[in-house]
């Protein structure tokens, strides 16, 4: 699966399976978005054995894509702050039916925003 077909795949799906670090061994359900053909999550429990700190410790992980696996590098992106508001906007813009609203809404708080990883296709 190349990076265009990961971006259809995450673009037309609300729930994405996540395997953060080497040592993990079953994937998560997480949020994603893109924006400028980038992919972003950001931590909703924010818990210390959460995803997003097990990246910090470790950036190789996988994402699921139905049955295929891509294998990614997670990176606190450096831009995070001046691509924020476009982050927001895409959380607000993909998640905005039903129960996804209130967490959209939730997941743009400053708190969260902090929270915000970029997963990079290792092609």
């Amino acid at each position: 699966m190349n990076k265009d077909e990961a971006l259809h795949y995450i673009n037309s799906h609300n729930l994405i399976e996540i395997k953060a670090g080497k040592h993990r061994t079953t994937f998560l359900e997480i949020w994603m978005v893109t924006v400028h053909d980038r992919i972003f999550a950001r931590s909703w429990g924010l818990a210390e054995r959460s995803w997003y700190n097990t990246f910090l410790e470790d950036s190789d992980g996988q994402i699921k894509c139905g049955e295929k696996i891509v294998n990614i590098k997670a990176v606190v992106p450096d831009d995070a702050v001046e691509l924020a508001s476009e982050i927001n906007t895409a959380y607000l813009t993909k998640y905005n039916t039903g129960e996804n609203i209130k967490y959209s809404k939730g997941i743009i708080q400053q708190k969260h925003v902090e929270k915000t990883m970029e997963l990079i296709i290792c092609e």
